[in-house]
């Protein structure tokens, strides 16, 4: 992927939680639903979902935070940055937010999900846009796809 530099380190605003990622992503997204506004105080979030062999919290210890329910948003226990997602069955992955990292420039969408809840004037370079959140069953050929997009960049 252009301008992928790994490992990447990235952390909270405080620097008290700092985390490294040393695999591909699997995927990159944006997701325009009104949780993730909140929880950004911006029109959508960024992520990229990392193997989770490739993710590591190196200092500090992150609390969980938004709604405390699934999926499991992790925090700075001190500033309060949202930096990372787990979801339960998935544990395979974790979701990065892209933009927690120290160089997020190489994390272009991808994917943007919640179509329907996004504010009419946010746009992104996505390549693949969805109302709600892809099926299931599609994100095995979007992961393919996404592999090929990323390397050809």
């Amino acid at each position: 992927m252009s301008g992928l530099k790994l490992p990447q380190e990235g952390g909270c605003r405080c620097g008290r939680v700092r985390f490294k990622i040393t695999a591909e992503p699997l995927l990159t997204m944006a997701c325009h639903c009104t949780g993730c506004q909140r929880m950004t105080a911006s029109a959508y979030s960024l992520s990229a979902a990392v193997p989770s062999a490739g993710f590591a919290v190196i200092e500090g210890e992150p609390v969980i935070g938004g709604l405390h329910g699934e999926p499991r948003h992790y925090f700075c226990p001190h500033c309060m940055s949202w930096l990372f997602t787990r979801l339960e069955g998935f544990d395979w992955f974790v979701n990065v937010r892209a933009t927690m990292l120290d160089d997020p420039s190489g994390f272009t969408p991808y994917v943007e999900t919640w179509t329907s809840e996004k504010l009419p004037w946010a746009t992104t370079p996505a390549v693949h846009s969805f109302e709600a959140l892809p099926p299931l069953e599609q994100y095995e050929d979007l992961t393919r796809q996404y592999a090929q997009w990323s390397k050809a960049r």
